[in-house]
C-alpha cells in the first residue's frame, strides 16, 4: 500500500511540473504587450522598457521559466505589475474566500449526495428513487451559470427578493461576515456537484448490493443494517471517492464562473481581473493554485480509494 501511495505522489509531482510548463507557455501566447496593457497606449518607450525590465520580459523565456519555477518552490509568486504588491499578499484574502466557498459547498454536497445515492439505491424502483434520479439528471444537464441565473431570478429579484444578488463586502471585512451573501454562490455549487455524487453513489451501491458476498451475508442471516454498513458501504466508497474528487476539483475551476456571476471576491474574480489587465504574474499564480488544488484533491481521492478497497490495501502491504 505504501509503495502504491508513493507512486501516486510521484506521478502527481510530475503532472504538476508539466502543468507549470503549460501555464507558463500559455501566458507567453497571450496577445499584446503586457507592459503596454498595464501602462496604457500613451506610455513612453522609456516607461515600457523599465516595466519590461521589472517584469523580466527582457530575459529569454527559458530563463524566466526557471526563475518563476524556483519562486514557486520557495513561495515567491512574484510581484503584480498592475498593483505593485507581492502576488502572495494580493491573493491571500482571495484564496481564503475561494477556499471558504468551496469548503462550505463540499460540506453540504458530499453528505447530501452520498445520502441521496444510498437512499435511492435502497428504494430501487420506488417513487423516491425515480424522483431523485430524474432531478439529478436535470440538474446535471444544466451549466452552473444557468443555475446561478435561475436562482438570482427566483430569490434576488421581484419574484422573491430575499437574498442579495451579488457579494458586496466593505474593505477590510471578510466574506463570511455576511452569511446572506454566501447563500446563492454556495447553492449553485451544491446543486451542480450533488447530482453527480448521488448518481454515482446509487449506481455503485446497486452494484455492490447485487454482488455475491452481500447475498452470502444475507443468506447467513446478517442483519440488513450490518450488511449495508459493514459489507456494502466500504466497497462502494472507493469508486465514489474518485467522483467526489473530480467534483471537488471541478469546484476549483468552476468557481471562476460562480465568482464572476456573483462578483464574489475570490481567486476566480482575481483571475478575470488579471487577464483584463494582462497581469501575467497573477494569471500564472492563480492558475497554478487551481492546478495544485486539483492535483492534491485527486491524490487524496486515490489514497482514500486505496484505503477503502481491501484488495488494494492488502496487495499494497505485501
Amino acid at each position: 500500500m505504501a509503495k502504491l501511495i508513493i507512486r501516486r505522489l510521484a506521478i502527481s509531482l510530475v503532472i504538476l511540473l508539466a502543468v507549470s510548463l503549460l501555464v507558463f507557455g500559455a501566458t507567453l501566447l497571450l496577445p499584446g504587450d503586457p507592459a503596454r496593457a498595464i501602462l496604457g497606449q500613451q506610455a513612453t518607450p522609456e516607461r515600457i522598457a523599465a516595466l519590461h525590465q521589472q517584469m523580466h520580459l527582457d530575459q529569454p523565456a527559458w530563463q524566466r521559466y526557471l526563475s518563476w519555477l524556483g519562486g514557486l518552490f520557495t513561495g515567491d509568486l512574484g510581484t503584480s505589475a498592475a498593483s505593485g504588491q507581492p502576488v502572495i499578499d494580493l491573493l491571500a484574502d482571495r484564496a481564503r474566500a475561494s477556499v471558504f466557498l468551496m469548503v462550505a459547498a463540499a460540506l453540504i454536497s458530499i453528505p447530501a449526495g452520498l445520502a441521496l445515492g444510498i437512499w435511492s439505491a435502497l428504494r430501487r424502483g420506488r417513487a423516491a428513487d425515480s424522483a431523485i434520479t430524474g432531478i439529478s439528471l436535470v440538474l446535471a444537464a444544466l451549466p452552473e451559470f444557468v443555475i446561478g441565473i435561475a436562482l438570482v431570478a427566483l430569490f434576488a429579484t421581484t419574484v422573491m427578493s430575499i437574498l442579495p444578488a451579488v457579494t458586496m463586502s466593505p474593505p477590510g471585512s471578510q466574506v463570511w461576515d455576511f452569511p446572506a451573501q454566501l447563500i446563492l454562490p454556495t447553492a449553485v455549487l451544491v446543486l451542480v456537484v450533488t447530482p453527480y455524487i448521488a448518481r454515482m453513489m446509487r449506481a455503485t451501491m446497486l452494484e455492490v448490493l447485487d454482488s455475491g458476498y452481500v447475498e452470502m451475508a444475507r443468506l447467513k442471516g446478517v442483519p440488513e443494517r450490518r450488511v449495508i454498513l459493514r459489507h456494502a458501504l466500504p466497497h462502494a466508497i472507493g469508486p465514489v471517492a474518485q467522483v467526489v474528487a473530480i467534483q471537488l476539483a471541478w469546484m476549483a475551476g468552476g468557481v471562476v464562473v460562480v465568482e464572476f456571476l456573483f462578483r464574489y471576491p475570490g481567486l476566480g474574480q482575481a483571475l478575470i481581473e488579471a487577464v483584463d489587465y494582462r497581469d501575467v504574474q497573477v494569471v500564472q499564480a492563480v492558475t497554478m493554485i487551481v492546478a495544485v488544488i486539483y492535483i492534491v484533491v485527486n491524490l487524496l481521492a486515490d489514497v482514500v480509494g486505496i484505503l477503502a478497497n481491501p484488495k488494494l490495501r492488502t496487495g499494497g502491504g505485501k
